[in-house]
């Protein structure tokens, strides 16, 4: 099963939006989510700090800031 990888952080309201967003997605396409707070590991901070949350399938960022339904999809349909 296809794993999507989310950086985000505690206290980011766009974070929660795009975790709302994805876990909806869930019940109409397979896939699995990770979260990782990038508050937690420094060189991940330095790298997103001004950009989470970053949607991210084998280490290939689909979308940031904002969930965009049509790029998940072809993402997962087509790889």
């Amino acid at each position: 099963m296809i794993q999507l990888t989310v950086m985000t952080r505690e206290g980011c309201h766009l974070c929660d939006k795009m975790a709302t967003e994805l876990v909806l997605m869930q019940k109409k396409l397979p896939f699995q989510l990770a979260f990782v707070d990038i508050d937690e590991k420094p060189e991940l901070l330095a790298q997103y700090n001004a950009d989470v949350p970053v949607v991210m399938m084998d280490n290939t960022v689909l979308f940031r800031h904002f969930f965009d339904e049509d790029r998940l999809r072809q993402a997962l349909v087509h790889g």
